[in-house]
């Protein structure tokens, strides 16, 4: 899965783990008054200077500096962050940490973490301090970024206009055309609203001098804007009195003006339709796709999504297509569009750079932006931005030497012990790349291959001074010990355009931090990252991204879109939920008949054998328990987290987490946290104590039983906390024809066994259905087939009836095809009428037990559900159905 690597990671040069700070003792007293009441200790208690030569965050100097003593206290913004901690001070961090990390948890921030072997994903790594920039500090920053940013699109406006910078020599051609991210295909081509450039990000770093350096600068997708958000979130909750005191500036405004600056360059102005494009959940920073999505009123969609017509993208959905406008992509552009760039991308929209070019669509970012995140490219703006703007740079990058310019190659070359060599194309598929390396870790051998490698390939290699970053406190508990610690520090701040040619600076970014004893800061590597709380001197923004004036119109155009895609996947949520909920029902059944009062019953033990080889809980090639009750028992259990079994309770319950990531956007945070716990505990209890060993029945019922519980509060979601569209319908419809064939197939083959007849099969029956209590209620003792007929087939207000599914599933039918109220679709039609269905009729055994009434009700609901799934995904999701079908109102 190509994902936007741009990546997280900055290669740096970690100093050796510094002396950490001594254990709090709560009960510390100042030695000067022995009768003084205990004070919690204050952070200048225990300050310990960053490691010498890298700047110090926490006391605003250089660490080591003679002119300072090593302990003096601290003093400015960071002062002030410690003197509102409270009257527990450090003692209290402990719990605020263990709270940050819970908060990071239950919100479900992840990661996909492809350099774990132990899984994809993990919770996202958040520090409990923030960094705390001045508003000096920041005015800085923010009009150097703000002036870089223009440079960068007056380049690419440039290169894919007229190319007077290629024919001047000011850029080489090398490092454009010779680039693969330079696209050809967009030569020539002035995108809508005039602007290339939408979001930029620069991570930047602090030298020993205590001034900002640019590191590298991101173009294509760059990640950070919605983890950034959580950051803020989750940190500010930890210090509310901080952040409040301390005149943090706010994010929501910077927010608003990119949304409504996409809008007014796009073709249809402040109407537009804007999605958010990402590959998919599969992606590493997917969940902040669907949290930037959610947060920004945007559609998410995946390339299958989108359909381009006439030269126009269209979002494919259940009513049809609907145009799109604009697109805000996390997707690299080489995978934008299968039929110019890459052939095997499945990723992308055909015919979407042909719909660019003619206008009808803005890209934010314009593709073909990937060759201005070379590294190399940073030691020609400082002459870029003398040619187009007559600036010098106010923000400077770090000396960078192209190794492709013969003079540049014989400066570098005696400087790689003491440099960083970077691969000149980054990432790109056909050009030589490496992960980055720091000249100080190489021994002098490696340092003489690295040499000749860079003399045989010079152009694919760029050399950048290496800067000993500055480090701000991190807050450790390790070995039972707290420890104010250090971590070197990158900063990512955003530009993002409000308008044609104009950007303005996120206030605030995303800072990432290496981990102990580590080369890189990478997020990949066991890095983590921390919220930025810029200060400033006047009012701070109150802007919401609500808006003030609401008109009939925007209310209307606000109704979510439900895409064949997410219509598709909420469907299979339905079906995997209900499917799982009728696997755990079942093995429950089983296991307490086969350890019941009833174990000799042939009758019951036959149809459990029957619907448990049918629901995949047990291979067909178990001997049945009417054979060997113990040996069919633990198979069954055995097999219950087997996720190979396509019917296994432990595959059913990773498919339904699975279908519920790929919409998670429209899930609630608790439901998706119900969802992964589900899936979480029901494996952890059934891991087994040893290899070889298999867990015990009673194991097995309780991790049942669990799972049961956590289902009981899925569905609930599902009922009661979504939003009621043709995408709700379509996951209700899904259960409904999970729930009439498994009930329709239960009683056919308890009929066919003899289970009705029996008094333990009857229980188990009733059981099955979850009836038992309702049962009993109605009919006390009673074991007359026709009262369990009467509740399990013909009961209108039993949810478990197959009368009430079929009616409940033929009004969601006609419902989701826009038939008029009263009127059935087509496909309602299916299902057999229950308006039809006689009770004295379905009792007849006509001088038998072969019941063919009920037993040929019993086959037409099965087959029913069955042909109706096959009809809706041809006709919903594929769009291949016949086209006497409504696609809805």
């Amino acid at each position: 899965m190509p994902a936007q690597h741009d990546g997280f990671v900055t290669h740096i040069k970690e100093p050796s783990p510094h002396g950490t700070i001594a254990p709090v003792d709560k009960n510390k007293s100042l030695p000067s008054d022995a009768m003084k009441a205990p004070r919690p200790p204050s952070a200048s208690d225990w300050v310990v200077p960053a490691k010498e030569g890298h700047f110090d965050e926490l006391l605003g100097d250089l660490a080591g500096k003679a002119s300072r003593p090593a302990e003096a206290p601290f003093t400015g913004p960071w002062a002030e962050f410690f003197d509102h901690l409270g009257s527990e001070g450090l003692s209290d961090l402990n719990h605020r940490y263990a709270s940050l990390k819970r908060q990071i948890r239950d919100n479900g921030v992840t990661y996909n973490v492809y350099a774990d072997a132990s899984g994809l994903q993990r919770p996202w790594s958040l520090d409990l301090f923030p960094l705390i920039i001045s508003p000096s500090t920041w005015a800085h920053i923010e009009t150097g970024v703000l002036q870089r940013v223009r440079v960068l699109d007056r380049v690419m406006s440039d290169v894919y206009g007229p190319q007077h910078l290629l024919a001047s020599g000011l850029l080489p051609a090398a490092l454009v055309q010779g680039h693969p991210g330079y696209l050809r295909a967009m030569k020539g081509i002035k995108p809508v609203g005039g602007t290339h450039l939408h979001i930029a990000a620069f991570d930047m770093a602090r030298g020993p001098d205590g001034n900002w350096w640019v590191l590298s600068q991101r173009t294509q997708a760059p990640s950070g804007l919605g983890y950034l958000l959580e950051n803020r979130l989750a940190v500010s909750r930890q210090f509310p009195q901080a952040f409040e005191s301390m005149h943090v500036q706010r994010l929501a405004g910077t927010y608003r003006a990119l949304i409504e600056g996409l809008k007014a360059m796009s073709p249809a102005g402040a109407d537009a339709h804007i999605a958010l494009l990402t590959p998919g959940p599969y992606n590493e920073t997917y969940f902040e796709h669907a949290y930037l999505a959610r947060y920004l009123g945007l559609t998410l969609v995946e390339g299958s999504d989108l359909t381009v017509r006439d030269q126009r993208l269209y979002l494919k959905t259940l009513q049809g297509l609907q145009p799109v406008h604009g697109l805000l992509k996390r997707l690299d552009d080489e995978f934008l569009d299968p039929l110019e760039l890459r052939p095997d991308s499945t990723l992308g929209v055909p015919g979407l750079l042909q719909a660019i070019r003619a206008g009808n669509v803005l890209v934010a970012n314009t593709p073909g932006s990937a060759f201005l995140e070379s590294p190399a490219l940073l030691g020609f703006l400082p002459a870029l931005a003398r040619h187009l703007l007559n600036e010098e740079l106010l923000l400077p990058a770090l000396p960078t030497w192209w190794c492709g310019e013969r003079a540049a190659l014989e400066e570098v070359l005696p400087l790689l012990g003491e440099s960083v060599i970077k691969p000149t194309y980054p990432g790109s598929a056909g050009r030589h790349t490496f992960e980055s390396v720091s000249g100080p870790s190489l021994s002098q051998r490696e340092i003489d291959e690295w040499a000749g490698r860079i003399l045989r390939q010079n152009d694919e290699h760029t050399v950048q001074t290496r800067l000993p970053l500055s480090q701000m406190p991190v807050w450790r508990q390790q070995g039972g010990d707290n420890q104010l610690a250090r971590r070197s520090v990158i900063l990512r701040v955003f530009a993002v355009a409000d308008g044609p040619g104009s950007w303005r600076v996120l206030p605030g970014g995303m800072a990432r931090l290496a981990g102990a004893n580590a080369e890189i800061a990478s997020m990949q590597r066991g890095g983590s990252s921390a919220d930025v709380w810029v200060q400033t001197p006047g009012r701070v923004d109150s802007t919401s991204l609500l808006p003030t004036h609401t008109g009939t119109a925007a209310v209307v155009q606000r109704k979510r879109v439900v895409t064949s895609r997410a219509a598709e996947n909420l469907f299979w949520l339905g079906r995997y939920t209900e499917r799982t909920e009728n696997t755990i029902r079942l093995a429950r059944v089983t296991l307490a008949s086969l350890n019941g009062d009833d174990q000799s019953a042939q009758p019951l033990l036959a149809w459990l054998s029957e619907m448990a080889i049918l629901g995949g809980l047990v291979l067909p090639s178990v001997p049945p328990a009417t054979q060997a009750r113990r040996v069919f028992e633990r198979s069954l259990i055995d097999g219950l987290d087997k996720t190979q079994r396509a019917s296994s309770v432990g595959f059913n319950l990773r498919a339904l987490r699975q279908a519920a990531s790929a919409v998670r956007e429209r899930l609630s945070q608790e439901h998706w946290n119900t969802i992964v716990q589900a899936e979480e505990e029901f494996f952890a209890r059934l891991k087994a104590p040893a290899v070889g060993n298999t867990p015990s029945t009673i194991e097995g019922m309780q991790a049942l039983e669990v799972a049961s519980g956590h289902l009981a509060a899925i569905t609930g979601g599902q009922t009661d906390r979504m939003t009621r569209d043709d995408g709700w319908r379509l996951l209700s419809i899904g259960r409904h024809i999970e729930r009439l064939a498994f009930l329709s197939s239960a009683l056919s083959l308890g009929l066919k066994a003899g289970a009705l007849h029996d008094e333990a099969g009857f229980e188990a029956t009733l059981a099955l259905f979850d009836s038992t209590i309702t049962f009993h209620a109605q009919f006390q003792q009673s074991r007359e087939l026709a009262a369990l007929l009467d509740l399990l087939v013909l009961d209108r207000d039993n949810p478990r009836s197959l009368s009430w599914v079929a009616q409940t599933l033929r009004g969601r039918l006609a419902r989701l095809a826009g038939s008029a109220p009263g009127q059935l679709s087509t496909l309602s039609l299916l299902i057999p009428n229950p308006d039809l269905w006689d009770l004295a009729k379905l009792c007849n055994a006509e001088g038998s037990d072969a019941h063919p009434s009920l037993s040929e009700l019993l086959s037409l609901c099965t087959t029913a559900a069955y042909s109706i799934s096959d009809d809706i995904s041809a006709l919903y999701f594929t769009h291949s159905g016949d086209a006497r079908h409504s696609l809805g109102a």
